[in-house]
């Protein structure tokens, strides 16, 4: 599993977001600025967040965008589906995938998913606080 390029700029975006929320309206600009990520491409996300409802986004003066909820409410795996569509290792354990007629007999099932499992649970774990807390040890970089 590779996680694209717009998954980890989600999450740098939202996790920003987190880090800098005083309940304002934050600028594309800031978030892009800081983030060291092309204005273009923070333009191009962000309205795919705010259709979501994973932020509110204001337009004019004053505007920006901000989250919606607290940031121990974002979990990392709920963002990672949205951008990337599934977390599955294989074609057979996406959501809405047809039966495989070798599920039976498929020597390596059982491993792709426990290790689908594990992603997924994993991934449910962490929360945004967690990426900007930085108290529990580790040192997640996006």
């Amino acid at each position: 599993m590779m996680i694209s390029t717009k998954g980890r700029y989600v999450l740098r975006v939202l996790a920003d977001l987190a880090e800098h929320s005083t309940g304002e309206y934050i600028p594309m600009k800031d978030i892009a600025e800081r983030q060291e990520l092309s204005l273009k491409y923070v333009e191009k996300i962000m309205p795919a967040l705010t259709k979501q409802k994973m932020v509110d986004g204001l337009h004019g003066k004053g505007g920006g965008y901000k989250l919606n909820r607290p940031p121990e409410e974002y979990r990392v795996g709920d963002i990672l589906r949205l951008t990337e569509g599934t977390l599955a290792p294989v074609q057979c354990l996406e959501d809405g995938s047809s039966a495989c007629p070798r599920a039976s007999r498929c020597r390596t099932l059982g491993m792709w998913e426990r290790f689908n499992k594990l992603t997924n649970e994993f991934f449910d774990s962490i929360s945004l606080a967690d990426l900007i807390g930085g108290d529990d040890g580790n040192d997640y970089v996006i």
